[in-house]
């Protein structure tokens, strides 16, 4: 068994579309209307075989308080990993992405969480 999709709820798909793959360098992997919304997908390059993170529209009712519950205790909703934690952090801020949590040791990795700007934070890892 292995993780096939997983998902962030998003306040606009075509600023999240954006935001994920012009920022944090995704791909689109899948963008198919499905009737006011898309079935939107990106991954690390859009490839076969790889997990993909999608862009769900944060409609259902019980989306906005669970979100806003998060985001005011500073929970991340997702976690990205990456090699190198301080270049990713300086090449994020440099594109104006907004930090909630700046990097930070925590033993056997480094972390730092962002605002996605659809509403969620995302957490960057770095294994050390």
């Amino acid at each position: 068994m292995k993780i096939y999709i997983t998902g962030v709820y998003v306040d606009d798909q075509e600023k999240a579309a954006k935001f994920y793959t012009e920022v944090l360098g995704f791909k689109i992997k899948n963008d198919i209307p499905v009737g006011e919304y898309r079935w939107l997908t990106v991954s690390q390059n859009g490839e076969d075989g790889e997990v993909e993170l999608l862009l769900e529209p944060s409609v259902h009712r019980a989306v906005a308080p669970y979100r806003e519950a998060l985001v005011a205790d500073g929970i991340p909703l997702a976690s990205f990993q990456v090699d190198d934690l301080a270049a990713e952090h300086k090449r994020l801020a440099d594109l104006g992405v907004k930090f909630t949590q700046e990097v930070t040791d925590a033993g056997a990795y480094r972390i730092a969480t962002f605002d996605d700007t659809c509403g969620n934070l995302i957490q960057l890892i770095e294994m050390v």
